[in-house]
């Protein structure tokens, strides 16, 4: 079910409101880790051709946001391009409405849309709220990946498109 006044859109990551919900992830991934093992993508990255940034808003209030972005093939994804799931964040605030789920569910078609095969992710091990809302979503736990290290502290995800 959509939460009331809803909406979930493409939008450019430079957005004032936009800057300030990313700057709340880096915080709080910043308190959890060490920078050496936040793989974060800036807003420059997160406005290339080849990533898909979506916003969710509430009552016309930014209270989450996504992105995926596609990458080639490689040993570790079976030899399959795949689409990579990143920065997925929704205001505590605005928790228990299925509102990650619904952003994740759209960057799901995305990659489709693209023809990916797969969607990857990688979180931290310590971000419990996630990593629920990742194997709800029917992703299932899988190696490291894009050159990501295997250091105990990430959790890295695959789900079949």
């Amino acid at each position: 079910m959509k939460p009331a006044d809803f909406s979930i859109s493409r939008e450019p990551p430079g957005q004032p409101e936009v800057r300030a919900l990313l700057a709340e992830l880096d915080a709080y991934l910043a308190s959890l880790y060490a920078p050496e093992h936040n793989h974060i993508l800036d807003e420059a990255a997160l406005a290339a051709d080849d990533v898909v940034f979506l916003v969710a808003r509430q009552t016309g209030q930014v209270v989450g946001c996504g992105a995926a972005r596609r990458l080639p093939a490689e040993a570790e994804t079976g030899d399959q391009a795949y689409g990579e799931i990143k920065r997925m964040l929704v205001l505590p605030a605005s928790r228990g409405q299925r509102i990650g789920e619904l952003i994740l569910l759209q960057l799901e078609a995305a990659l489709r849309a693209q023809g990916l095969p797969q969607a990857l992710l990688e979180t931290g091990r310590d971000q419990t709220a996630a990593v629920r809302l990742y194997q709800r979503c029917g992703y299932q736990a899988c190696g490291p990946f894009g050159g990501y290290p295997d250091n105990g502290l990430s959790a890295f995800y695959r789900k079949p498109l």
